[in-house]
């Protein structure tokens, strides 16, 4: 019996140390491959060429820039907290790895399966706000603490109408397990076709680009008036994880939005619903969203900070608030 109980231990750490390391290789392999697409389509939307000259169309340029930026050295600035300054990359980048752990990308490919996998990866995904804070604070610089202090208003701000957009779909599947909520989704019937999830998909997306401080809502990296914002201090492998784990939230919230409305790893009419089939249609439909995301970013110009926050506060809040009580009428009828 000892033998049978450490043998599944062993397994049980060798399965989360496998799980991790695939993981960790996912997240920084998508930092590539986007950056690189990121790159490739702002060239094209203003009739440029974008990365050329290293590699087939450039495509190890984003390699050799991330080699670069891990050669650099760390700088940490004058009278900057040290400790704080140096903490705060690794404390963005790890509730990515933890919420990566939790995302089923097919009904058989996971790294954990929780019967409350929303609620933990809520709880991830607000750690980024005090790694944000920690860096503007802790680097000495009134550009980084100013980048900060947006950064936090956004977030809380808009943290609001992305879980009450989430609330819609618990209160229709009764559940917060993600596996359940992508089973409820077989076939073509997707949360997103029916009317009022698909408003909480459509507040969903804006608000997610606004969570992500992607353009046109990048106030805390604002280039034009605070520099570089929250991260200005910051060079080398500190400044990589940023990036590392910005383009990590990109795809989490990507995959979210698949996850609760777009049917996660179900195909379009049940097709080709297998586990690796499902891995695929799952990807597919969350480049899909990332691409929609960039382009988005590349076309609207940046709004001013009251506008953004009048659009959360007077718009999207109210909207989704109106919208969870309709929900809740539907489910309460039917």
């Amino acid at each position: 019996m000892e033998q049978i109980i450490e043998y599944i231990t062993t397994y049980s750490l060798l399965r989360m140390l496998l799980a991790f390391v695939c993981l960790i290789g996912i997240i920084f392999a998508n930092a590539i491959v986007m950056g690189y697409l990121e790159r490739k389509i702002a060239a094209r939307i203003q009739r440029r060429w974008g990365p050329m000259e290293i590699g087939v169309q450039g495509w190890l340029q984003m390699i050799l820039d991330g080699v670069k930026m891990l050669s650099k050295q760390l700088i940490v600035p004058k009278d900057a907290d040290r400790f704080l300054f140096r903490l705060a990359p690794l404390l963005c980048f790890t509730p990515v790895a933890m919420i990566f752990a939790a995302l089923p990308f097919s009904r058989s490919l996971y790294g954990i399966n929780l019967n409350l996998g929303l609620i933990y990866i809520i709880a991830m995904g607000s750690i980024n706000v005090f790694a944000i804070l920690i860096a503007g604070w802790s680097s000495n610089n009134k550009y980084s603490l100013f980048g900060a202090m947006r950064s936090v208003a956004q977030n809380v701000s808009y943290e609001i109408p992305i879980l009450l957009s989430l609330l819609a779909v618990v209160l229709t599947t009764a559940t917060f397990d993600l596996q359940k909520i992508v089973e409820a989704q077989s076939g073509w019937l997707w949360f997103v076709v029916y009317p009022n999830l698909f408003v909480a998909f459509v507040i969903y997306l804006v608000a997610g680009c606004a969570e992500t401080n992607r353009a046109p809502f990048d106030l805390p990296e604002a280039e034009s008036e605070l520099t570089a914002g929250f991260h200005t201090e910051y060079s080398g492998f500190g400044f990589g994880l940023f990036a590392v784990a910005e383009y990590g939230n990109l795809f989490i919230m990507a995959s979210m939005a698949t996850i609760m409305f777009l049917g996660g790893w179900n195909g379009p009419f049940g097709l080709l619903n297998g586990p690796l089939t499902g891995a695929v249609w799952f990807l597919l439909k969350v480049f899909v969203l990332m691409l929609v995301m960039i382009w988005v970013r590349w076309t609207f110009p940046r709004v001013r900070f009251d506008q953004l926050m009048n659009l959360a506060w007077k718009y999207l809040i109210p909207f989704s608030l109106v919208n969870l009580l309709i929900t809740a009428l539907v489910v309460k009828i039917l």
